[in-house]
């Protein structure tokens, strides 16, 4: 169990679930990062009382400066604010909850200053999955999986010996719209895709559930973190959201991770590994569970899913340039610049126009990220 924490992100969905179990387990909070919601992030760290925050917007970092002028907190901004907050000597694990390829410079630095990485950053693993696994090996730095999945995934093989898994069984609800085809889906609006069933989430992860993206991209993340071939990954569509994962072993055994849908479970888990800690959390009520019921996904009605995993077979800079396209995209979609069927098409349409590189060192992966985005906005004009 660490004893101070670092949240990159911390006004987003994730980051405001991580300081309330922060301050349930009575973990010292050293450092705030936010990109530029400067009210409810003065509010935090009023409370919290960090060493350091840092707000990724230059402009609103300056105002929040002014407004903490009569505390002791220091104040950072942009790239080097987070990169501070990753790495200060005085947190033992990093939350990296910031959405998009901005968390990876950060979780990078962290990982060579050998702190816990709490992973909630997909985009750090998806564009730079080789990268990130190579360094933390190297270094000996942990990484924690925050996604529910991941962390079920995680759970389950706790204890197993290596070369006894046989598959992964990555789960899904299926979204908001399971079983709509995609011309059904032609004038859906931001309101309707950002509610998700099973889960509270913010507006992007929400949108990318009901494209199915998100599962997506957790296909590449576990390919990576498990150190698995896609081959070795199935999913499997599970619209209740109690099982959250499962592994297969060898001799046919599998093991399944249960729970309420509640980030907070696998944000704490992260936390507190190896220890358990009592939770604030609602159980498990098995007498009152309604049916579980499982299902292939069908990939005509979810193109984004299959657009992920054929990223995933194809390697190199494929996932990093369609997670940088469908970022962009989704963004577009959420201010009512683009339409809902378009996010696919600007992914897909990004891995063609860019240009696959495989084996791509940092700069290549940013450099891919970058054009991805400009492609969207040039082609879509948002």
């Amino acid at each position: 169990m660490v004893n101070s924490v670092s949240i990159l992100g911390c006004t987003g969905s994730i980051g405001r679930q991580t300081i309330a179990v922060a301050e349930h387990i009575g973990m010292k909070v050293a450092a705030l990062t936010a990109q530029r919601k400067i009210d409810l992030l003065e509010e935090q760290a009023r409370r919290l009382k960090p060493e350091f925050v840092a707000v990724y917007d230059e402009k609103a970092a300056k105002l929040f400066k002014i407004a903490v002028a009569d505390t002791d907190i220091k104040v950072g901004s942009g790239m080097e604010g987070l990169i501070e907050a990753a790495t200060m000597d005085g947190t033992d694990c990093v939350v990296t909850a910031v959405s998009g390829s901005v968390g990876l410079k950060p979780t990078l630095a962290a990982i060579d200053a050998k702190k816990r990485i709490a992973l909630a950053n997909k985009e750090t693993l998806v564009c730079a999955g080789e990268i990130v696994m190579k360094r933390s090996k190297e270094t000996g730095a942990e990484i924690v999986p925050v996604d529910s999945e991941h962390s079920a995934i995680f759970q389950c093989l706790m204890g197993r010996k290596e070369g006894e898994l046989k598959k992964i069984l990555l789960t899904g609800s299926g979204g908001p719209f399971r079983g709509k085809a995609r011309a059904e889906l032609e004038d859906v609006t931001p309101e309707i895709a950002v509610k998700h069933p099973n889960w509270s989430m913010g507006a992007k992860i929400s949108v990318d559930s009901a494209t199915m993206m998100n599962k997506g991209l957790e296909f590449v993340e576990a390919m990576h973190l498990f150190g698995v071939t896609p081959d070795d990954i199935q999913v499997v569509i599970h619209p209740q959201s109690i099982i959250h994962s499962m592994v297969e072993l060898i001799d046919g055994t599998v093991i399944a991770q249960m729970g309420v849908p509640d980030m907070g479970l696998p944000i704490q888990l992260a936390l507190t590994y190896p220890e358990r800690k009592p939770s604030m959390f609602e159980r498990m009520d098995f007498w009152n569970m309604k049916d579980m019921t499982f299902e292939a996904p069908d990939y005509e009605k979810t193109p984004c899913l299959k657009l992920a995993m054929d990223a995933a077979r194809t390697g190199g800079t494929a996932a990093c340039i369609m997670s940088a396209a469908n970022e962009v995209a989704v963004h577009a979609f959420l201010a009512h610049k683009l339409g809902y069927n378009r996010i696919y098409d600007a992914a897909a349409g990004a891995i063609d126009a860019v240009g696959v590189t495989q084996h791509p060192d940092l700069d290549t992966i940013i450099a891919a990220d970058e054009a991805a985005r400009h492609y969207v906005r040039e082609t879509y004009k948002v």
